[in-house]
């Protein structure tokens, strides 16, 4: 089982960044945290690294439901969506939450996690499709 989506995109960064974004949002996940790969390892270990982007989507209800369900879900969360310069254009990717959470047994947080899965699908299947 593969913990992730993909679609590689013929875009700039921030053409990618500003599509994703508005993707998530037309499934209802808002953008809570972000994390400048390339700038963080720069600043903190002068190493040199490709551009890379870490969002952390949200989408209040679903995310409601998990922590309603299960207390320590917050450890999962937000969704994890990179950005990533690759080979052919920029990878969007994203967390696949059944995958992430299947260590966790518990039949209601499942179903949360198959919903989120299918937005998360959804959204890059959108992107994909342009």
């Amino acid at each position: 089982m593969s913990y992730y989506f993909a679609t590689t995109l013929p875009l700039s960064m921030d053409e990618a960044d500003q599509k994703t974004r508005e993707a998530l949002k037309a499934e209802g996940f808002g953008v809570l945290t972000e994390i400048d790969i390339k700038a963080t390892l720069k600043t903190k270990l002068d190493a040199d690294f490709r551009p890379y982007r870490i969002l952390g989507a949200c989408n209040p209800p679903l995310a409601h439901k998990a922590l309603q369900s299960e207390g320590h879900i917050g450890l999962m969360l937000p969704c994890n969506v990179i950005i990533q310069e690759a080979e052919g254009g920029v990878e969007v990717a994203a967390v696949d939450p059944v995958a992430s959470m299947a260590a966790v047994k518990n039949d209601t947080l499942g179903g949360v996690a198959t919903e989120v899965r299918a937005r998360l699908q959804r959204v890059i299947e959108a992107l994909a499709a342009g």
